[in-house]
């Protein structure tokens, strides 16, 4: 089965549950097995590791199929992307070999406990390796993953020590106590580390280590796989109300027509929708496609380079929320009360949408794209520019 059928088939069964699993939250446990066994954990990985090698534009465009029929699965299973690409940008080859080839023979799912914003587990020198000790909150995909990329905070640096280890290391302790609202089903929650031992071989970025403009794009890949899910949510709410207005929206009792669909205020009203959408899809496919040239120049890729890719995910960032916010909640305008029967579950796409745009603040993207068409000047590589 090509990627593209593969991930029509499983969005059409994860859609199949999705209002019910929403309803329970808990692990993931089914849907991720389902993940597992469709090949998709392998679509980004490269061919010489015996992965597919999808670029990244290919790959959202699946995401965002997902994310419209579950944007928590979906969740989990960028994530677990995302941990490949950090091991790409930040590995060397050995690790590459060590670490990807494994991942696709065997099906592992990465999780991710690099959370640069949280400082509380420390990286602490051991002989020629380290240990990590503290905890580490937000790690999307932690519960139930093989593998994790983890993040520890070195004091006598001021940085972070990234490494790759097992999920079941001694002393790793995953807990599944995320309580959020929305996005239910994520598989996140906080990781807690008792004098994990980290072997040399395991270690991505020592301490004190300088990016290279090609390794700060693992920030930018982390801001398109929001992107991806933000637009998928925007995508999925839209049709939702679509599909509720064609098959059950009664017209409203002054509007003349016998039809919801036939009213003109209605038929507006989704067109004011749909170019929230459409605008967040295009920008979303351009900022994944200047991602995949930036890759593609490899250690060539220059500070100019870096920040055009940074403004275009920062821009399509700024309409794909706009967009999951917008029209998972203002679709309910156009369908009427029934709608909001609890057994549809419809109120899913606004609470997924809600919680997951919190992650960092969008007013920093529209500061950082303003200052960048006042002056000229770059974002500021950060984990989140």
């Amino acid at each position: 089965m090509n990627g593209d059928a593969a991930i029509e088939q499983l969005a059409r069964a994860l859609e199949s549950d999705a209002v019910a699993r929403d309803r329970a939250g808990g692990h993931a446990a089914e849907a991720r097995a389902l993940v597992r066994a469709s090949g998709l954990l392998n679509l980004t990985t490269p061919v010489e590791f015996g992965g597919a090698g999808r670029p990244w534009r290919g790959f959202h465009r699946g995401l965002r199929r997902l994310a419209a029929a579950d944007s928590a699965i979906a969740h989990v299973y960028a994530f677990h992307h995302l941990q490949v690409a950090s091991v790409l940008l930040y590995g060397t080859p050995e690790q590459h070999e060590a670490l990807l080839r494994p991942t696709v023979r065997e099906r592992l799912f990465w999780g991710n406990a690099l959370n640069p914003s949280d400082r509380r587990a420390l990286a602490l020198e051991d002989g020629d390796g380290w240990r990590i000790d503290g905890p580490k909150s937000y790690c999307s995909g932690a519960v139930g993953a093989d593998r994790l990329v983890v993040s520890a905070w070195h004091e006598a640096t001021q940085s972070l020590l990234i490494a790759a280890l097992p999920a079941d290391r001694a002393g790793v302790a995953v807990q599944h106590d995320w309580d959020a609202f929305g996005q239910k089903q994520t598989d996140s929650g906080n990781v807690l580390f008792d004098r994990v031992r980290v072997q040399p071989a395991e270690v991505l970025v020592r301490p004190g280590h300088a990016a290279t403009p090609r390794q700060t794009l693992r920030a930018q890949l982390a801001q398109l796989v929001l992107v991806g899910l933000y637009t998928g949510l925007a995508q999925g709410a839209l049709a939702a109300g679509l599909d509720y207005t064609r098959e059950r929206s009664k017209p409203f009792v002054n509007s003349g027509v016998a039809k919801a669909v036939d009213d003109p205020t209605v038929q507006l009203r989704y067109g004011e929708l749909a170019v929230l959408v459409r605008p967040a899809e295009l920008l979303a496919d351009h900022a994944a496609a200047l991602v995949d040239e930036a890759l593609a120049k490899g250690d060539a890729l220059t500070q100019d380079d870096r920040g055009r890719v940074a403004i275009a995910v920062a821009e399509a960032k700024v309409l794909a929320h706009r967009a999951a916010v917008e029209v998972s909640s203002r679709f309910f305008e156009l369908t009427g009360p029934g709608a909001t029967a609890q057994r549809l579950g419809l109120d899913r796409f606004w609470r997924n949408a809600r919680v997951h745009t919190l992650h960092d603040p969008v007013d920093q993207k529209l500061r950082d794209i303003g200052r960048h068409a006042l002056s000229g000047r770059w974002p500021e590589p950060t984990s989140y520019s």
